[in-house]
């Protein structure tokens, strides 16, 4: 059965090759028709009043893209091979970021399943996909998704989404993935003339605000939770990156989110696993991850920027930009998760966030490197090898979820740039201008001269991760230290341990020493060695569990590290 919710229309066809069928008011808005003969694999489009020929708003199968006519898809014809599949919970867990498109040299799911060995061997526990809905053209971040329901066929579409995530599962990994409910794509969207889908004033940078509390915005509403629903019940998807959430424009009693999370935990109970749901934000709200019970939207989790700021200042030295506030701020982040709590944001000229040091570690995801970071450059560069090191070691020994973006674990030098490939003119030609205007006072005034063109097919080309690169020793030491550094955290139940309050740090201008229960997580992150102390006098030295450099040693209190190096040190008991 094709059914609709278009509530302005008077009329409405469903349009099967150069047949119309006439669909049927059911009330509020919603049509329907029952056409003999259609089924899987059925190519159709509705015409709201005799007029254009328009994809459907909750089509499943965009074969030929964002243009092209809807397919109907059967979610139950693909046989699932992951019955045994009990999911993966949040706490203790590692997450690996990747986009399809340059994850591989084919760009594809099927592709992604050839490499799953390496991120099991790595010992990650999620796969984070980054947006899959059909965009313009190619090739593209994902973020300009318009048929939410849909799998683009760039990637292979929903058969090989359904594949990937298979596979996963049967390897032990579970999948989170990408969503945007903020905002559409630029180009394709179709939705305003099918209903109120979008606020009459709001916008963000990003396009025109999605209307969630505004008049007819229950059906708004139910699309996107429905969409949500959909990916972790009929992809079997384990968790949800919620985009931009600080872009949700909801005045309602009940916000989006929190409905979100009330359907995701009946869902949960339901399919018999965990569900997750963490969100992108940059409110430093702590309300975002409160429970319900207790007045907060209920989600497990969400990304934590003002970490990735700290190890980023504190290991390549940068000061631009939304930088500066974060010189001498890794003491602070390590033991109560924000660095702006209710202090004062030079980069927004006011105080900004509140203190969230009463929430577990687990509930805040924090990176040294992610899509954002690397691709909103104008270079898309990454951090250096040695700078690399030494912000893994402080992240994957944290209180925190840590979550590292595709290649940084053999340190690759691939870039990662942003690319698009928009078909109308106007939006190709002005992508690039578009790009450097969001960046105004991030400290990126030679933009225009160092970015290359978003619309190059060689910008995403570049963007590829070349895994040719593994076949160096430099970069097979680099992903050493890496699987050395999540083995140790499985090892130690104190580097998992999410309590914030157990957490100390001591430090100085170039140093800190994180002690966690009875280790030490001590670096340099200077040019010069130095030596330090480690805790009170013991009969019985410390011995080094991990250290990035072999020069490191460790005498009774105190421990010698070489320059910008970094050890884990398990302290001896006294006597």
């Amino acid at each position: 059965m094709f059914e609709v919710w278009a509530p302005r229309a008077t009329a409405v066809d469903v349009e099967i090759g150069e047949v119309r069928y006439p669909m049927s008011s059911a009330g509020g808005g919603w049509w329907f028709a029952e056409v003999p003969g259609a089924g899987h694999g059925t190519d159709y489009r509705f015409r709201l009043d005799g007029g254009e020929a328009l994809p459907d708003p909750r089509t499943r199968w965009q074969p030929e893209g964002i243009f092209g006519p809807s397919r109907l898809y059967d979610h139950d014809r693909f046989e699932w091979g992951d019955a045994l599949w009990r999911g993966r919970d949040l706490p203790g867990s590692v997450i690996y970021e990747l986009h399809i498109g340059t994850f591989t040299p084919e760009g594809t799911f099927d592709a992604a399943i050839g490499k799953l060995e390496h991120l099991a061997e790595l010992g990650v526990d999620f796969v984070e996909i980054m947006p899959v809905p059909p965009v313009p053209g190619g090739r593209n971040w994902g973020y300009d998704g318009v048929d939410l329901w849909a799998v683009t066929d760039n990637y292979g579409g929903p058969d090989g989404l359904k594949r990937l995530v298979d596979a996963c599962h049967r390897r032990g990994l579970g999948v989170i993935l990408d969503v945007v409910y903020n905002h559409l794509g630029p180009s394709g969207n179709f939705l305003t003339p099918f209903g109120p889908y979008f606020h009459s004033t709001a916008s963000s940078f990003w396009g025109q605000a999605v209307n969630l509390d505004g008049p007819g915005s229950d059906e708004v509403r139910a699309y996107l939770v429905g969409n949500a629903m959909q990916w972790l019940r009929d992809y079997h998807i384990d968790g949800l990156r919620l985009d931009a959430v600080h872009a949700l424009r909801d005045d309602r009693a009940v916000h989006l989110l929190e409905e979100i999370a009330a359907e995701t935990e009946a869902l949960s109970a339901a399919v018999g696993r965990p569900l997750t749901l963490i969100a992108e934000s940059d409110l430093n709200d702590p309300r975002l991850m409160t429970p319900r019970e207790a007045g907060g939207y209920g989600l497990a989790a969400a990304w934590n920027d003002d970490v990735h700021h700290a190890l980023h200042v504190a290991v390549s030295g940068e000061r631009h930009g939304y930088y500066d506030d974060f010189y001498g701020a890794l003491p602070k982040v390590l033991t109560r998760a924000y660095y702006h709590d209710g202090t004062y944001s030079s980069f927004r000229g006011r105080s900004h966030g509140r203190s969230a040091a009463h929430l577990p570690g687990y509930r805040f995801v924090c990176c040294a490197q992610n899509h954002d970071q690397i691709g909103n450059r104008a270079e898309g560069d990454r951090l250096a090898p040695e700078a690399l090191r030494l912000a893994a070691g402080l992240l994957l020994t944290s209180p925190f979820t840590p979550m590292l973006f595709m290649g940084e674990e053999w340190g690759a030098r691939t870039p990662f740039l942003f690319f698009t490939d928009h078909v109308e003119p106007r939006l190709r030609e002005g992508e690039a201008d578009r790009r450097r205007r969001e960046f105004v006072g991030f400290g990126y005034d030679d933009w225009a001269e160092k970015a290359p063109d978003p619309g190059e097919e060689l910008t995403f080309l570049r963007s590829k991760l070349d895994w040719s690169e593994l076949d160096d020793d430099a970069h097979r030491a680099h992903l050493d230290w890496y699987r050395a550094l999540i083995a140790l955290r499985r090892a130690h139940p104190e580097l998992t341990d999410p309590r914030l309050d157990r957490v100390r740090v001591d430090h100085g201008e170039s140093w800190l020493v994180v002690h966690r229960g009875g280790l030490r997580v001590a670096a340099n992150l200077g040019p010069v060695p130095l030596t330090v102390r480690l805790g009170p006098g013991r009969s019985a030295p410390g011995h080094i569990l991990l250290a990035s450099e072999a020069s490191a040693t460790v005498r009774g209190e105190e421990l010698s590290l070489p320059a910008r190096s970094l050890a884990v040190v398990r302290l001896n008991p006294p006597g």
